[in-house]
């Protein structure tokens, strides 16, 4: 599994949320306190505002927020959603990336502990213990 920089920076964004969770942080701002550009920036955001983990709002005092707590949004949440998933290969993401050896592959059991074990880390780390530095 290899974390993209779209990964790294939804992570990134979204501690920025949980600190200032009070109020709608505008794009603009987020984009430049943390050096990445705001077209890029708006195509993650978007993405979490679909699923529901973030609200926008357009307009003065308008921007992006937090839709639940920070304690209550996990690591892997994020991650699945901007990744598209956090499979270490590819036989376990989709239906239709099943390969032909499926049946009789002797590592398979192999990748879907280490599936588990990265799913259940991440699902274990929540937004607020990012912000608050207590991973």
């Amino acid at each position: 599994m290899l974390v993209s920089t779209k990964g790294r920076y939804a992570l990134r964004v979204m501690i920025v949320l949980a600190e200032n969770s009070e109020s709608y942080a505008p794009l603009k701002e987020i984009a430049e306190s943390e050096g990445i550009s705001e077209k890029y920036m708006e195509s993650i955001l978007v993405m979490l505002t679909k699923v529901g983990i973030l609200e926008g709002l357009r307009g003065k005092g308008g921007g992006y927020r937090l839709a639940r707590p920070a304690d209550e949004i996990t690591v892997g949440s994020v991650l699945k959603v901007v990744e598209g998933g956090l499979s270490p290969v590819s036989c376990l993401t989709a239906p239709n990336h099943k390969c032909d050896k499926t049946e009789g592959c002797k590592t398979r059991p192999m990748w879907e502990k280490l599936d588990g074990v990265i799913d259940e880390f991440l699902e274990s780390i929540t937004l607020a213990d990012l912000a608050n530095g207590t991973v």
